[in-house]
């Protein structure tokens, strides 16, 4: 509460289209702890009548058990980490649940009325293969979720993997993975809207679109994120709360709760703008880059000349886009923007 009352003063009259309890393991609260916060959310915010609730959640039998409270307190979506259906990957991942338990709360949240479902997935798995890959995928498609975030595993820093990274397969085996992933998931109706997502018609993830297109949101809680646009026009400001749960309960509702950065220069702002936008596949849209920055929208088209004539980028009907080599070398495009 005392960091809400704090961080809500720029956004107090602005609708809020989307709340996502993410970072984590968010559903480790209990119900009532979610209607309470989302309690105060209303009495300081103003919600739009087509809210999207959003609430991360592990598949085990722990937090199953808490779905039908969690809709009933106001969650309307559901992610749900399964990352595999496979118990050998699960279980050379480290975690908890295994493919019965993912199978069993994806069915529970579609029988207690959540229409709206994610399902994390991971492919490239250690010892995976193109086969095992795309049965764990017809099998996330088989439960009818609304929504899947189908990703490559990545070797984080200060992970277990990271230290002793695992067997993985070839990079001409990921290539193949992705590619008939891709078909399989167009063939059951899921449209790839971003580098990672999928979603059947009418089922994007508002939240994500929000944050990708360069738009505001509001951070809370221990090691939160946030952009926001204030006074003077086109301040523009990235937040991070204090990481540590201990250090932060400490410093909540205070400046030192708070570390700001200011997105101030015109390459800074060309760069976040592409930052995201560009894992679109629709790519960002010409109109939304001078409202969403301040800068002039010809800036940004002089600085997309080199990535526009390496075949990088494509541009037409008022909108950049990555192209197929674009989307297969994103880092490489974005880096462009980020030199002198």
């Amino acid at each position: 509460r005392r960091d809400l009352e704090f961080s809500v003063v720029p956004v107090r009259t602005t609708p809020i289209s989307s709340i996502f309890f993410g970072g984590g393991t968010p559903s480790l609260f209990s119900a009532t702890s979610i209607a309470t916060l989302l309690h105060e959310l209303r009495r300081h915010l103003h919600f739009a009548p087509d809210i999207e609730i959003t609430l991360e959640a592990n598949p085990g039998s722990f937090e199953v058990e808490k779905f039908k409270d969690y809709r009933q307190a106001g969650v309307n979506r559901l992610s749900l980490g399964v990352q595999s259906f496979s118990d050998d990957a699960l279980k050379r991942l480290g975690r908890v649940h295994d493919a019965t338990q993912a199978q069993h709360a994806i069915r529970t949240a579609l029988t207690l009325g959540f229409n709206s479902i994610n399902v994390d997935l991971m492919f490239g798995l250690p010892q995976q293969s193109i086969t095992e890959a795309l049965a764990d995928l017809a099998c996330a498609v088989a439960l009818s979720p609304t929504h899947i975030s189908w990703y490559q595993l990545t070797l984080e820093p200060n992970t277990y993997f990271h230290q002793y990274p695992p067997v993985l397969p070839e990079e001409d085996v990921l290539c193949h993975m992705q590619t008939e992933g891709q078909e399989l998931l167009a063939a059951a109706g899921f449209v790839q809207y971003e580098v990672s997502a999928y979603a059947r018609a009418g089922f994007k993830c508002r939240h994500n679109l929000n944050y990708l297109s360069f738009g505001d949101y509001l951070g809370l809680g221990a090691g939160a994120h946030g952009k926001l646009s204030g006074s003077p026009p086109f301040a523009i400001q990235r937040t991070r709360k204090v990481k540590h749960p201990r250090d932060f309960i400490r410093h909540a509702g205070t400046a030192r709760s708070t570390v700001t950065e200011d997105i101030s220069t015109p390459k800074q702002r060309i760069f976040e703008f592409l930052l995201n936008g560009l894992r679109l596949n629709t790519g960002i849209y010409l109109e939304d880059f001078a409202p969403r920055t301040g800068l002039p929208t010809q800036l940004l088209l002089q600085r997309c000349q080199h990535a526009l004539s390496k075949g990088l980028l494509a541009q037409d009907s008022g909108r950049l886009y990555p192209t197929e080599l674009g989307k297969r070398f994103l880092n490489d495009t974005l880096a462009l923007f980020l030199d002198d």
